[in-house]
């Protein structure tokens, strides 16, 4: 496999046509169509279904498209770090972080770095869906800040930022709100929205089945703000970590029973292969004070 032929097959996925991606791609469409096919033959099964006009991806093309974008999202963030290296312009510093970890804590610790560190930029990547540490020793990111430890690895350093309980999430002027501390089987009686993007969902739903309380879910988001919104319209409930909250008109309670909290951490590849300005980065996020 070539990075030529990543980079004719994701032309074709935006076009689905032969001639238009090899327009793109600066090549003929015979050329570009026995590099397609050269492609499949290597994955293994057919990439496109070719139906004239009405050409699509198959399954397999799907989930390749994927993965290649990503893999030249990955080569340009490379291209870019070369460049700003070899010219002395500003080092980009690619963190990701997890998509359930809210944005309020981290300001003043960002803009704290960004003033003690004038020759660098910082570009804020979401985790995707099964992405962690590996990405990090891939090279895809700097930084990773993520809700659990990852399992032990020599490779990597770990520093702990902040622990935070999870609670009830709800408008101020939700029933709930009242309560200093909201019982189980109340929270059941209303609506209540699933955070798809919980990484504690488990544990979660097997508080509610311990204590026979079951909160049926009438709406499902992966997104935090589509949550977060419908919570502070008043019309439903969540359980969130208590500082993930990022709009104002929701408050927080917490709820009898319920010992669950997560330690949000910063990982960074260990040793000298790590960019110095990011281990200096992840000491100073080990010292700031977070509460």
């Amino acid at each position: 496999m070539e990075l030529t032929q990543v980079g004719y097959f994701i032309n074709l996925a935006e076009t689905l046509n032969f001639t238009a991606a090899a327009k793109l791609s600066g090549v003929s469409q015979p050329s570009l169509t026995r590099s397609i096919r050269r492609l499949e033959e290597e994955l293994g099964g057919p990439l496109i279904y070719r139906d004239g006009k009405n050409s699509r991806l198959t399954a397999l093309g799907l989930d390749i498209e994927t993965e290649f974008r990503s893999m030249m999202a990955s080569l340009g963030n490379v291209r870019q770090h070369s460049s700003n290296w070899t010219q002395g312009k500003q080092r980009v510093l690619d963190i990701a972080i997890a998509p359930s970890i809210g944005p309020t804590a981290f300001t003043s610790f960002f803009l704290g770095v960004l003033e003690q560190f004038p020759d660098v930029g910082i570009k804020v990547h979401v985790l995707r869906t099964g992405e962690g540490t590996t990405e990090l020793l891939s090279g895809k990111y700097h930084a990773c800040i993520v809700p659990r430890k990852p399992m032990p690895d020599r490779k990597l350093d770990v520093h702990p930022l902040f622990r935070e309980r999870f609670v009830l999430g709800c408008s101020a002027d939700h029933p709930l709100s009242t309560v200093q501390v909201v019982r189980t089987e109340d929270i059941a009686k209303f609506t209540y929205v699933d955070r798809l993007g919980c990484e504690f969902r488990t544990q979660i739903k097997d508080h509610f089945a311990s204590l026979e309380a079951v909160a049926r879910p009438r709406f499902r988001a992966e997104r935090e703000d589509w949550v977060q919104g419908l919570v502070a319209a008043g019309h439903a409930i969540c359980i969130l970590p208590e500082r993930s909250v990022v709009v104002p008109a929701m408050v927080t309670r917490p709820i009898d029973g319920l010992d669950l909290a997560r330690e949000v951490v910063i990982a960074t590849v260990s040793g000298s292969t790590s960019p110095l300005e990011i281990r200096k980065i992840a000491q100073l996020a080990s010292r700031h004070d977070w509460h």
